[in-house]
């Protein structure tokens, strides 16, 4: 059981940088691999990017890599997404999201969800 909350979400011009974090609570947080993912409106729910349990492997959406870094600090159970060179289409409600298993890209995968943050990128 894993209960997660994001922040760091606003209001940025295209070009520009933006940091989320999503803070676990309890003392388990290095039992779950962390994903991020986005849902814009009308539009179906996208995998990010995640990280495994002990911060050794992340995998990324085509699209963000080399934009989007994730990292996580298992002793202060937090993840991170450094979003950078942000776009319009970047637009979204920006969820972190965890797992007992390893990495996968369907949502349906994922057992434990924030509430999410807005990012909105303005040209």
């Amino acid at each position: 059981q894993v209960q997660l909350v994001e922040s760091g979400g606003g209001l940025v011009q295209a070009g520009g940088s933006l940091r989320l974090s999503c803070a676990a609570s309890g003392r388990t947080f290095s039992s779950y691999a962390m994903g991020w993912f986005r849902q814009a409106p009308g539009k179906e729910r996208e995998f990010v990017g995640g990280i495994s349990r002990s911060g050794g492997s992340t995998y990324y959406a085509d699209s963000k890599k080399g934009r989007f870094t994730i990292s996580r600090d298992n002793a202060k159970n937090t993840v991170y997404v450094q979003m950078n060179s942000l776009k319009p289409e970047d637009t979204a409600v920006y969820y972190c999201a965890a797992r007992t298993g390893t990495i996968l890209v369907p949502h349906i995968a994922w057992e434990y969800w924030g509430q999410g943050t807005q990012v909105t990128v303005s040209s």
